[in-house]
């Protein structure tokens, strides 16, 4: 069978900045970013509120570079913290923090969103974990991404890490994803038939004043308009690197998974956006705990027995790409729940959400 091509990885991810009194959401003030700068260079960047900061690896030839990256800058950025006195976690949102009391970064970027967006912006506070795989060839990656859309839930699923809102429990596994809903262009992407198709819908948008640059495509999985990669947007930031590196080997497997079906003159069946639609609401839902569609089959399944079908279904490309031992640990996540379950299980517990955030900050560095 003929070798994989080397499928680069680079993971973004987005830490929650934190009292350690309060437990509350702190805006920094950029001492965080700048001191991280002198360290990281472009590494690491400030997002659009000050209390979060967001971070990047470099270009990573497989998984266990990517994995050294991110508990260096997990590290560094939780070092850089005390010495502001604060402390850092990893959660899809704040268990009660009020996005009306955090600061906006002073850019001219995040001022022209707010300037457009107003609300739907400022209450924009969410966490994410973003995973690029290395396409040379945007054609073939625009159909990768067509056909990777049907496995965008059942990833999902495993990253599923905010149950609560502003001091609620919101009765979702992943309440990030109904926050972010509001602004334009998110959710599962579109199908394009063609690149050429793809890149007159982009030029449409900038020539309509819609967007101001391509980045403004905000879908769940996208043609990143200024790197060849495929980037997955879903998931929500991780409690821990274990978890965050299960589900970029399963991301990095599923492309090469679909690439090698490509070279094969064979392809993944594209189904309805309709209906993956279905599998993401559900998998917000109910993370791993509930059902989700089995397009061939037409009947409900569990979500759990989807993922063992999944993980199968990539299980002929993992040792090639190195990524065994990381892709396994999803057992493990099946068997112990995934972080909605455990904030969930913490609160039901304590009844106390600055116990949630003790946990979530404290799983933080777990491993590092």
């Amino acid at each position: 069978m003929k070798k994989l091509p080397v499928f680069t990885l680079g993971i973004e991810e987005e830490y929650q900045i934190i009292d350690p009194e309060t437990r509350d959401l702190r805006s920094h003030l950029s001492k965080i970013v700048d001191g991280a700068k002198i360290l990281l260079n472009e590494q690491v960047k400030a997002e659009m509120h000050q209390s979060v900061v967001e971070v990047g690896t470099n270009v990573c030839k497989n998984v266990k570079e990517a994995e050294c990256e991110i508990k260096f800058l997990r590290t560094k950025i939780v070092e850089l913290a005390e010495k502001q006195g604060l402390i850092v976690g990893g959660a899809g949102t704040h268990p009660f923090a009020k996005w009306q009391d955090q600061l906006i970064t002073d850019d001219p970027r995040y001022h022209n969103i707010v300037k457009e967006l107003q609300d739907a912006a400022r209450s924009n506070l969410i966490f994410g974990m973003h995973c690029h795989v290395g396409i040379e060839n945007r054609e073939i990656g625009l159909q990768l991404i067509n056909q990777a859309c049907y496995f965008l839930p059942h990833i999902f699923s495993l990253s599923t890490n905010s149950p609560f809102w502003e001091c609620r429990q919101t009765g979702f596994k992943s309440y990030r994803t109904k926050i972010f809903d509001k602004f334009p262009r998110t959710g599962l992407p579109e199908y394009f038939d063609s690149l050429s198709s793809y890149d007159n819908y982009l030029d449409t948008l900038v020539k309509t004043n819609c967007i101001d640059n391509p980045k403004k495509i905000w879908w769940d999985l996208r043609l990143h308009p200024f790197y060849d990669t495929i980037e997955f947007r879903i998931c929500d930031m991780c409690l821990t690197v274990e978890e965050t590196m299960c589900i970029v080997s399963i991301i990095q497997a599923v492309v090469a998974k679909l690439y090698r079906l490509n070279s094969q003159n064979l392809s993944f069946n594209n189904y309805r956006l309709a209906l993956i639609k279905e599998n993401k609401f559900r998998a917000a839902r109910y993370g791993i705990e509930g059902n989700m569609i089995d397009f061939g089959l037409q009947k409900e399944v569990e979500t759990k027995m989807l993922i063992i079908e999944l993980l199968d279904f990539i299980d002929d490309v993992v040792d090639e790409l190195g990524s065994r031992e990381h892709i396994n640990f999803a057992h493990q996540i099946l068997k112990n729940g995934t972080g909605a379950d455990k904030q969930l299980a913490v609160y039901e517990e304590t009844n106390d959400l600055t116990k949630v955030v003790d946990f979530i900050t404290s799983e933080f560095t777990k491993g590092l």
